[in-house]
C-alpha cells in the first residue's frame, strides 16, 4: 500500500490537478480503478494545496483549495456518471464476465449487497467506502435506478467525498504533527475508510455463528 501510495502521491506532484482528476474519474466509475488509492491521495492533494505543504516542500504543486476542492468533486461526479452508463447499457453481461487481474466478480457482488440493504442512499455512502465506491454506480445502472435520483445523489456524494476530504487534508495538514508524518496521516485514512467494510464483515460472521449455533 505503501507503495502505490507513494507512485499515486508522486503523480500527481507531477501532473498537478489534471493528474489527479485522471485518478479521481477512473477511481470512481471505470472498473479496473477499483485500486487507486482515492481516500488518501484526496487528503494528500487538499495538504498540496496548503502553506504547510509550499514551506514543506518548496514547492506549490496544486492550485488554491476551492479549485482542487471543485475539481476532485467534478471528477468523481463525472466517473459515477459514467459507471451508470457502463451498468445500463452493457448490463449484466458485466456480471457473467470471468475473474482476472483487474476485475474480481466479488467486488460486483460486495457493492450489490451494499446497494440491496442501504438503497438510493448507497449512491452517496459508498462514496467513503474503498472498491464498493468503484462499482456501485455500476450496479445502479443495471437495477435500473431513476436516472434523476441517480444524478442528485450522485452530486450530492460527490461533493461531499471530493471536495470534503480535500478540504480535511487542507486543514489538518496545517497541523505540525501531522504535516511531518503526511504520509502516515494518510494511510490512517485509508484504514479508517475501511471501517465500514470491517465492520459488515465481522456483523456478517457474527450472524452466521449465531445461525450456526441455533441450529
Amino acid at each position: 500500500m505503501l507503495a502505490l501510495l507513494d507512485f499515486a502521491n508522486d503523480w500527481i506532484k507531477t501532473g498537478g490537478w489534471i493528474a489527479l482528476a485522471a485518478i479521481v474519474f477512473a477511481e470512481s466509475g471505470l472498473l479496473v480503478g477499483f485500486f487507486l488509492p482515492g481516500d488518501s491521495l484526496l487528503f494528500f492533494a487538499g495538504f498540496l494545496a496548503s502553506d504547510a505543504a509550499f514551506e514543506q516542500f518548496g514547492e506549490r504543486y496544486m492550485p488554491a483549495l476551492p479549485v482542487v476542492a471543485v475539481v476532485c468533486a467534478l471528477a468523481a461526479i463525472a466517473g459515477d456518471q459514467v459507471g451508470y452508463i457502463i451498468g445500463k447499457k452493457f448490463g449484466p453481461s458485466l456480471f457473467d464476465r470471468p475473474q482476472s487481474k483487474l476485475f474480481d466478480p466479488k467486488n460486483v457482488a460486495k457493492a450489490e449487497r451494499f446497494f440491496a440493504k442501504h438503497g438510493s442512499k448507497t449512491i452517496v455512502l459508498a462514496r467513503f467506502v474503498p472498491i464498493v465506491r468503484t462499482f456501485v454506480p455500476t450496479v445502479a445502472g443495471v437495477s435500473n435506478m431513476h436516472y434523476r435520483t441517480f444524478v442528485t445523489f450522485n452530486v450530492i456524494g460527490g461533493v461531499l467525498w471530493g471536495a470534503g476530504v480535500t478540504t480535511l487534508g487542507f486543514f489538518l495538514g496545517e497541523i505540525d504533527a501531522v504535516k511531518n508524518n503526511i504520509e502516515i496521516a494518510a494511510i490512517v485514512i485509508v484504514i479508517v475508510s475501511f471501517g465500514p467494510i470491517a465492520f459488515e464483515f465481522w456483523k456478517h460472521r457474527r450472524q452466521a455463528a449465531a445461525g450456526l449455533s441455533h441450529d
